[in-house]
């Protein structure tokens, strides 16, 4: 993961490869030469904002069916209560 620093007359001249150097990491526009804003991946975005997927996205998540799940069968009992 690479971080690409681009000017913001540079961004404007060339917004595809920014757009394509966000695919490998963070893209820092500076502004008068000072770090102003960060391009980045949707995807990326989510990631770090803890977007969280809903139980339905999970479980409709591919390859699930093949993974081996099986837990201990857990016994609860209940405590002797001494009221003395």
């Amino acid at each position: 993961m690479g971080i690409t620093t681009l000017s913001s007359r540079e961004l404007n001249h060339d917004v595809s490869s920014a757009k394509k150097a966000a695919k490998g990491g963070p893209v820092i526009i500076t502004d008068r030469g000072k770090p102003s804003h960060v391009l980045m991946t949707y995807d990326e975005f989510e990631r770090l904002t803890g977007k969280h997927r809903s139980l339905v996205e999970a479980l409709a998540m591919p390859g699930l069916s093949a993974i081996d799940f099986e837990p201990h069968r857990v016994e609860i009992r209940p405590r002797e209560v001494d009221l003395s």
